[in-house]
């Protein structure tokens, strides 16, 4: 029961934490507010259990707050005023209604509104948060003077759409400008899949074929040189899998590797992930991977 209370608590507390408008302090030593309160009485049984229960459930939130909630406990006396505000306003239904615009709009501008900016990143078109929260207020109001809300639908699935291909459509020529420049190398070497590989130490053991069991060390970047993985972030161990199990270039490549080399792979994105995002790995991002054969587990 304990449990089920303080895990009841800490989403009452998520809920109504910003119902109250602190106002900004300079000096949090000369700004805190003590609150005196005459020492509560006990009378029942009934009284006993209810001001135990109110304690005990407490167990943990200070730490919650501070983590998940960023408060400073140099202003608990707030968060308690605040906390029974928010009590009180439960029972009131405009009250109530603020309470949810609050905490709705701590989740659209936290989560929703930086995942929508995220995505706008390096595309034509941004996210501007005015208009953005104006749009989400007439919305709701009904407000249907700009347009309605049918057409708001089909202009942001178009213009959504029109940034993803734009952004496409960079990423691809950015990849394709760097393999072109770099095929241009001596020791570059170009395949007909589009695979391009320079030997960085050429071994003398057996080749692999795609259904044996590999062991290798890598590391992988972008083509602006962000480390996005490696074998050495996984302990001391080189990776094991097969060739037919990894993107396209991997495969070409292992399948052509003696044991012992070591070589570096540049990776056109249909070699690659393609139109999927993995990680740090943007949509169609051409990649750069050092790759040692250590051997292969028969």
């Amino acid at each position: 029961m304990k449990k089920i209370l303080t895990i009841a608590l800490a989403l009452v507390v998520s809920a109504s934490f910003s119902t109250v408008d602190a106002k900004k302090k300079k000096d949090k030593k000369a700004d805190k507010t003590e609150v005196v309160k005459a020492p509560v009485k006990l009378l029942s049984s009934s009284d006993s259990l209810s001001y135990t229960v109110g304690m005990s459930v407490t167990e943990g939130l200070v730490g919650y707050l501070q983590s998940q909630l960023g408060v400073d406990t140099a202003y608990m006396t707030d968060f308690v005023a605040g906390f029974e505000e928010a009590v009180k306003a439960l029972k009131d239904p405009r009250q109530k209604a603020r309470m949810a615009g609050v905490t709705i709009a701590e989740q659209v501008s936290g989560r929703m509104l930086s995942g929508l900016k995220q995505e706008a990143d390096g595309a034509p078109d941004s996210i501007n948060e005015q208009l953005f929260f104006r749009g989400f207020a007439d919305a709701l109001l009904g407000d249907t003077t700009v347009m309605t809300t049918a057409k708001a639908h089909t202009v942001s699935s178009q213009k959504t759409e029109a940034n993803r291909q734009a952004k496409i459509a960079a990423q691809t020529e950015k990849g394709r400008a760097f393999l072109a420049e770099n095929a241009k190398k001596e020791d570059v070497i170009c395949l007909p899949s589009g695979l391009q590989y320079k030997v960085l130490k050429q071994g003398d053991g057996i080749v692999p074929q795609k259904t044996d069991k590999v062991k290798v060390h890598y590391e992988g970047r972008l083509i602006d040189g962000t480390v996005f993985d490696a074998s050495s972030k996984h302990g001391t161990e080189p990776a094991t899998f097969r060739p037919d199990q990894v993107i396209k270039g991997w495969t070409e490549a292992l399948t052509m590797m003696p044991v012992g080399s070591k070589w570096q792979l540049f990776i056109p994105q249909e070699l690659g992930y393609g139109e999927r995002a993995a990680g740090q790995i943007p949509p169609y991002s051409t990649l750069i991977f050092d790759v040692e054969l250590v051997g292969i587990d028969k």
